[in-house]
């Protein structure tokens, strides 16, 4: 039986990198003021202005009229702890501090298979009403943490990354694996995940200091033999992280190199934070094909430094926008936006409204090679779309009322928007939340 449906209203999608200047550049930017979306069995069939699409469409199907929203791809956040979800706002420390009073007691409650499922499902529900619809997520190490998010992302039908946490030293006992062990759980896991539905695997060191070289080497095994596989670690996120990394690894030329070393820096390679990077680096990242994850509300919050977008730029270095929860104050995009768009002011590197949805959506997609499948809305992409209400609060219709132009309804959705902008989030074809309903 085919599952089919039709949005109708304004749509928003990028076509391309619309660059940096005011103005977005030519043919990077789709928008129709009376769209159409025509979902069929989870896929976008078509996408044209309503009346021209109108005459195509089945008699009696279903058009859910969004004339007063604004539809766009589904948000993609390239870099979250799920099982940091319940630690959010607690109070800041600097980063090796703060792993070691809140996240590492946390992450051990997750052995209790029963905790795992309760917070797989509430970060998912969360991730939805925020309009995420695809994320590259941080598990710890035990292995039911793995299964538990996939079997809560897979019953949504959601496309999802995930993996385990490697970590063999420098953590608490019931935190940390056995060397091989933990690269065993992760084959099984890979097994039993990658592949499955619209759910990748990401191998999951969680940084070079809890990780000896066996791990390491270990890992990079597993994705020499398997490049599909995605990976996701933290790069040159504080002053004290680099130091340590310097100390634990005498042979390594700076941080990066430490990774390098162990096959782990490669095209589908997630380094969050790269803060304090030289140019060198991030050349050597760019080269790689490698995506820096800019986590701009965690960076302020843990006060880890200011990320220069640009100098990423001018290195042709991948950059994709996350959340970083828990380090992360906010799991909505608008709040990832509102700060990256501060970090830029405070080092005069102001970010667009076009370029900062271009991230969040296309980009993001490309920054972890999933743009043939989500981030923008076309013919034959999956249909993961977030519907954005102009006129949420009080205060955003009042500032859209005196907006000129798409670019200023943009910019004041990303400094004044939250969780009640999304008026409703569709993912695999359904809709998976919709603001101030109930879903079953």
């Amino acid at each position: 039986m085919t599952d089919t449906r039709v949005l109708r209203g304004p749509l928003l999608s990028f076509m391309n990198d619309p660059g940096e200047d005011d103005t977005p550049q030519p043919g990077s930017v789709l928008y129709l003021e009376d769209g159409a979306l025509w979902l069929e069995n989870g896929r976008i069939r078509a996408m044209a202005e309503y009346l021209k699409l109108e005459p195509e469409l089945p008699e009696g199907i279903e058009v859910v009229d969004y004339r007063d929203k604004l539809m766009m791809p589904g948000f993609i956040d390239s870099h979250v702890h799920y099982v940091q979800l319940e630690i959010m706002a607690s109070y800041g420390r600097q980063l090796l501090d703060w792993l070691n009073e809140y996240t590492f007691p946390e992450e051990c409650r997750f052995a209790e298979r029963a905790h795992a499922e309760a917070i797989a499902d509430a970060f998912l529900d969360e991730t939805l009403r925020v309009g995420t619809t695809t994320a590259q997520v941080f598990c710890t190490s035990h292995p039911n943490s793995v299964d538990t998010f996939f079997s809560a992302a897979h019953r949504r039908g959601l496309r999802m990354l995930a993996g385990k946490v490697l970590m063999d030293r420098h953590a608490p006992d019931a935190l940390v694996d056995d060397t091989y062990g933990g690269i065993r759980d992760t084959e099984r896991l890979i097994g039993d995940w990658h592949g499955k539905g619209r759910l990748g695997y990401t191998l999951t060191p969680r940084f070079a200091p809890t990780s000896t070289r066996e791990q390491l080497d270990a890992t990079g095994g597993l994705l020499r033999n398997a490049p599909d596989l995605h990976l996701q670690t933290h790069l040159s996120e504080n002053q004290g992280e680099i130091a340590w990394v310097a100390e634990l690894f005498p042979e390594a030329s700076d941080y990066l190199n430490v990774y390098e070393r162990y096959g782990l820096v490669g095209p589908k390679s997630t380094f969050a934070h790269g803060i304090h990077l030289s140019q060198d680096a991030r050349n050597r990242l760019a080269q790689a094909g490698a995506n820096i994850a800019f986590c701009p509300t965690s960076n302020l919050f843990l006060g880890s430094g200011l990320f220069d977008r640009l100098a990423c730029r001018e290195a042709g270095l991948n950059v994709s926008l996350a959340s970083d929860i828990g380090g992360g104050t906010d799991l909505s995009g608008f709040g990832t936006l509102k700060a990256a768009y501060q970090v830029g002011q405070l080092i005069n590197q102001p970010l667009t409204p076009w370029q900062g949805f271009y991230r969040l959506t296309l980009g993001n997609a490309r920054a972890l090679h999933l743009e043939t499948h989500i981030g923008s809305l076309r013919e034959g992409a999956e249909a993961d779309i977030v519907v954005l209400d102009p006129k949420a609060t009080p205060l955003l219709e009042r500032r859209m009322a005196r907006t000129a132009s798409l670019s200023e309804r943009l910019f004041a959705l990303m400094i004044l928007g939250d969780d009640r902008a999304v008026h409703a989030t569709w993912a695999n074809g359904q809709c998976v939340h919709q603001r101030d309903k109930a879903m079953p």
